[in-house]
């Protein structure tokens, strides 16, 4: 009898340990399943490692220089100008070139009033005649106000011309007009009181924007008659001998 009951015993535990393997291998299953979401997810892991490497570089025609600068050679100052008005979203384009013109020493302290009362803007064109003559039919204007510091004129000069160049490009790239003025210095005390200035302001600049009229558009000169021919303006290296007299 006990050798029965002790060989009886093994044979259970054999049966309740094959039950274990069972759900091993059914634990496997699931594996299997999920073989091809494990490739799927390989294959994009490759093709985003592929979008994030460097390109391979491709020949392409490369354009003209002067073509690509063109539009910079053909901008002209305009200081005629139709009745229809420089819209807001333009001007707050234009200004937003300035505002992210260059200035000495990173500074930024140019400050741009946009003039869009016209009464005002003829006012201010009258205070400043005849250099101002071009603000008479502007339909908008931007002020540039520099500081008033004596010691720093040049620099604070340099830094609205820069300003106020790059507003005339971008008007000229929307398709408007613009024309530059100086600010005499005779006559700027009557403009900052008539733009509300604070004492230590000073307006040296006047961008006058507007659509410009047919006659605006027409050359003033004679085809290559524009600028000096390029052989008497641009030297290579160092000033040609014999020196040229300007």
């Amino acid at each position: 009898m006990p050798a029965k009951s002790t060989a009886a015993k093994p044979a259970v535990k054999s049966k309740s340990t094959s039950k274990p393997a069972a759900k091993s291998k059914a634990a496997t299953k699931p594996a299997a399943k999920t073989g091809k979401p494990i490739a799927a997810a390989k294959s994009a892991r490759k093709v985003a490692a592929k979008s994030t490497s460097s390109p391979k570089p491709k020949a392409v025609a490369v354009a003209d220089p002067i073509e690509v600068v063109r539009p910079l050679v053909k901008v002209r100052q305009a200081r005629e100008f139709t009745s229809r008005r420089v819209s807001k979203a333009e001007l707050e384009a234009i200004t937003e070139v300035a505002r992210w013109s260059g200035s000495s020493r990173n500074e930024q302290a140019c400050r741009f009033i946009v003039i869009r009362d016209r009464e005002l803007i003829r006012a201010v064109a009258e205070l400043g005649l005849p250099q101002t003559r071009g603000l008479l039919t502007a339909t908008a204007v931007v002020a540039v106000a520099e500081p008033d510091e004596p010691e720093r004129e040049l620099s604070r000069a340099f830094d609205d011309g820069r300003a106020a160049e790059r507003m005339l490009i971008a008007a000229h790239m929307l398709g408007l007009g613009g024309g530059i003025s100086r600010v005499r210095t005779d006559v700027r005390p009557g403009i900052d009181k008539a733009l509300k200035l604070p004492p230590n302001r000073s307006v040296r600049t006047l961008v006058g924007l507007g659509h410009p009229t047919e006659d605006a558009l027409k050359p003033k000169t004679r085809p290559g008659k524009a600028r000096l021919p390029r052989e008497e303006v641009v030297f290579e290296e160092r000033w040609p001998e014999p020196p040229k007299q300007d």
